[in-house]
Order: structure tokens, then sequence, then C-alpha cells
């Protein structure tokens, strides 16, 4: 072979574990990214459109925390508008309570509830992240229950 046809197969070969490498990468990391949405959000895009992880911020809807017969934690997360059923089967936060700030990251079910893989508490009864703080104003000025709004702190 001349070296030309050398050169242009190793630059070829080069190439193809580049991209193998590349599509490798989104393949492995695609559960780990989770965006953020509110249960208005999902009510808007549908379950059946968000097929990979998502994480569900609102507050924990009064009165909706119960827990199956296998012992899993069921609760709504509410934006004052809207909910959405989570389904947790591990040991929930010291923090969480009804009526307080909550995020859950998971993957919905095809009965649409959401399988949480982890639920977060807020830290303190004033701390409220920005993105939940943001879906409750926005649900409350469309029309939803203002009684859960309040401004956050950091």
């Amino acid at each position: 072979m001349r070296k030309r046809s050398q050169r242009l197969w190793l630059i070829g070969a080069a190439a193809l574990l580049t991209t193998g490498a590349v599509a490798l990468a989104v393949v492995a990391l695609q559960d780990t990214v989770a965006f953020f949405q509110s249960p208005s959000d999902i009510v808007e895009k549908g379950v059946g459109n968000l097929t990979q992880s998502v994480r569900v911020g609102g507050l924990v809807e009064k009165g909706s925390e119960t827990h199956g017969p296998d012992g899993a934690l069921l609760f709504k997360i509410t934006d004052g508008k809207h909910a959405v059923p989570v389904v947790y089967h591990d040991i929930p936060p010291d923090l969480f309570e009804e009526g307080k700030g909550v995020v859950a990251e998971g993957k919905f079910d095809e009965t649409g509830r959401l399988v949480a893989k982890r639920v977060l508490a807020k830290h303190d009864e004033n701390y409220m992240p920005k993105e939940t703080y943001d879906a409750l104003k926005r649900a409350a000025e469309s029309g939803g229950d203002t009684s859960y709004s309040k401004e956050p702190t950091s």
C-alpha cells in the first residue's frame, strides 16, 4: 500500500472510532439527564411524551400522602393547578411533609404515575427552589390554588 492510502485508512478508522465513542457516550448518559417539569408542564405535554427521566417539582398535596400495600409511599405533587401522582419505594427524607416543597426524580409508568428514584425535600421551612416557586406562581396566575404560593428564599 502506498503511504497516501495508509493515511486515508488511518483517518477513516479514527473517524469511525470517534463516531462510535460519541454514540456509546450518548446512549450511556441518556438516563442521567433529568429536566425539571412542573405538574402543569406535564399535563400540557402529556405523560406519554415523557419517556426519559424527569424532575417534578412542587408541593406535596395536602391529604394525598398514603402507603401502598407493599409499603411504598404514595403522594401527589401539585403546583396549585394540577397534580402528579408519585410512588416512592424508599424511605422519604426527614423533612418530607404535606404542603411543603419537594422535587421527585424518576420515570413515568404506563399508568401515568411517576416512579421516583429520588425524592428531595426542602432544607428549612422557608426554602423553595426557584423553579418550583416559578411554576407555582404561573399556576396561580392562570387560576390555580394560591394558598401554596409564597416568596422563595435561598
